[in-house]
């Protein structure tokens, strides 16, 4: 009886990571209706859909993927505010109008293969897995890593690979990727992640001062060269490891 309790236990805190209804010989499971859905609905109409964010599938994610899941309990409540939030190891989640401009400019298509670079929470791996089911991800501190890794099987997000690592050397055991996204700022671009580009692929990294201030800058790969777009300004955390000794 005391094992069977577990398990009812178990299944029902299962459900309560979901919306929605599920059945059992004895009734009908509803989950707790989802507190923030509203916040959300109210930060892709005010921060997202009101600006240039105009990507139906991304509109659609972004109220979809629960952000208050991603970050600290005592900081849930500011989930949706339109600015970013601290995660452990002095590191950030951006801001949520941030991680929707990136994926739109990245515009991931169903069987691509990505690369993220800066796993972070986990919210960004978790956004591009909703474009595609390739979804590989980086982070160099490694309890960051492991929290996201543990967090993202959690949540259902179980295809998504995770691995503790150095972004500047990629991972080219699954490389050539079609899409990169480098979620810190670097004053340089590592050659290694050009080298796992595909050709026609594309690389988003904010690229400058790792002190101030960055441009996200977009790297296509082409026949003739890179073609490279400086698209605006922004701030992120500085990526760490190989980059800062070159």
């Amino acid at each position: 009886m005391a094992k069977l309790r577990l398990l009812l236990a178990a299944i029902l805190g299962l459900l309560s990571l979901v919306a929605g209804s599920a059945t059992f010989p004895w009734g009908v499971y509803a989950a707790p209706p989802d507190p923030y859905a509203a916040a959300r609905q109210h930060m892709v109409l005010h921060q997202l859909k009101a600006r240039d964010i105009t990507h139906s599938k991304v509109l659609k994610v972004m109220g979809t993927v629960k952000r208050h899941l991603f970050v600290r309990p005592a900081l849930a409540s500011q989930a949706y505010a339109d600015h970013p939030l601290r995660i452990e190891e002095g590191q950030t989640i951006s801001q949520p109008y941030i991680v929707a401009l990136m994926t739109q400019i990245l515009d991931v298509k169903p069987g691509e293969k990505v690369l993220e670079i800066g796993t972070g929470s986990g919210y960004q791996a978790a956004v591009l897995s909703h474009f595609t089911d390739q979804v590989w991800s980086i982070e160099i501190r490694k309890s960051l890593a492991l929290g996201a890794s543990k967090r993202l099987k959690a949540l259902g997000y179980a295809k998504i690979m995770v691995k503790h690592g150095d972004g500047y050397f990629g991972w080219p055991e699954c490389a050539p990727f079609d899409a990169i996204m480098v979620t810190a700022a670097a004053n340089h671009i590592s050659p290694t992640l050009l080298n796992q580009l595909k050709m026609g692929g594309r690389l988003l990294i904010p690229l400058g001062s790792t002190t101030y201030y960055q441009t996200l800058t977009k790297i296509t790969k082409t026949p003739k060269g890179n073609d490279v777009e400086h698209l605006l300004g922004v701030v992120f955390v500085p990526m760490v490891g190989k980059i800062l000794e070159e």
